[in-house]
């Protein structure tokens, strides 16, 4: 028995998820002409409440495409210092879209509607970018899986309107977040310019994240999709993963969220953990003692054929997901409480 908790990444579909690909409709998504593509993109839009949704291959390239729909080369996004966007992209902000980030040192990759507006560069000091866009991620990655206080996010949104600004949600674990605080799609929707929701983490599809926005943003969407060489043809086959994975494994990510919650509190029991981030959904990110060493803990695992990511600095990080069951769960923490 392989135990990985690496990432919610690595889940492979469930036989019933195979069962809707192998059954889905499917057409040319280039012309537009996948139904089961088109299904997915109307029923996210319909579900935020926005005008438009596209599918993407990857939550990158959808949270890249919105970073080049929302500025201009030379101007600047605000965001967390821990922000997917700047961390884990590549560099693409730059590269994609010629622009800067303007971090934010926030707690725990979250920031206040204070710390946003103290980000924003004057519009008429032209020495330095103009400030176009506030970006945030719901749950935060680095943050362990916290997840934002609603009420902060409003705040912000006055923020981004006061300064005539742009407003993304890099989402893609906010299905967790949502599960989390109990909110609901309309909420964000009614809240930021655009969204990005992925179906490859916590939902445990193949692939696949789409871009959620209004008309006015998202009518370029597509373009920007093609110049990042990200159309797809018969990709209903994905749709048709992401289409049951909404009928069928968002309220479920409570289980994850109390098994991470459970590993959390096994791990504050240990002597040789310093430290365990507070825990609100599937993400646990833990804090080694000095006289342990991050390889050495990360070996004994691995002797044991349980897989985790190393942060550095004797930090470690597990997600627990669709394809963690009971049985793991429990070999887990008899492993931990011996280790």
């Amino acid at each position: 028995m392989i135990i990985d908790l690496r990432s919610d990444t690595v889940t492979k579909p469930t036989k019933e998820m195979l069962d809707a690909m192998l059954s889905a409709d499917v057409g040319d998504d280039v012309y537009k002409e996948d139904p089961s593509v088109n299904e997915l993109e109307e029923r996210l839009a319909k579900m935020f409440g926005k005008d438009m949704a596209l599918f993407f291959p990857t939550g990158s390239m959808a949270n890249q495409a919105a970073l080049k729909l929302h500025t201009n080369p030379g101007e600047q996004v605000i965001c967390d210092k821990y922000a997917h966007i700047y961390n884990y992209e590549g560099g693409g902000a730059s590269f994609n879209s010629g622009i800067s980030c303007k971090l934010i040192n926030g707690h725990r990759g979250m920031f206040t509607a204070e710390q946003a507006e103290a980000s924003i560069n004057p519009p008429d000091f032209y020495h330095s970018p103009l400030t176009s866009l506030i970006a945030i991620e719901n749950t935060t990655n680095k943050g362990g899986g916290a997840c934002w206080d609603f009420e902060e996010l409003q705040r912000i949104r006055k923020v981004a309107d006061k300064h005539n600004l742009g407003y993304h949600l890099d989402g893609a674990r906010l299905w967790n977040a949502l599960i989390a605080k109990g909110e609901s799609p309309k909420q964000y929707g009614e809240l930021f310019d655009t969204i990005s929701v992925c179906l490859s983490k916590g939902l445990g599809c193949p692939m696949g994240s789409v871009l959620i926005g209004d008309n006015e943003l998202m009518q370029n969407a597509i373009r920007i999709r093609k110049i990042f060489g990200g159309g797809m043809r018969q990709v209903g086959y994905m749709a048709a993963a992401g289409l049951y994975a909404l009928e069928n494994h968002i309220d479920r990510l409570t289980e994850d969220h109390k098994k991470a919650i459970e590993i959390g509190e096994t791990l504050s029991e240990l002597s040789l953990i310093k430290k365990v981030e507070p825990l609100e959904t599937n993400i646990i990110i833990f804090e080694l003692n000095d006289r342990v060493g991050e390889n050495d803990f990360i070996e004994k695992l691995n002797a044991n054929n349980i897989f985790i990511i190393g942060m550095g600095s004797n930090k470690l990080r597990m997600v627990t997901h669709i394809d963690y069951t009971d049985e793991m769960h429990n070999k887990l923490i008899t492993t931990l409480r011996n280790i």
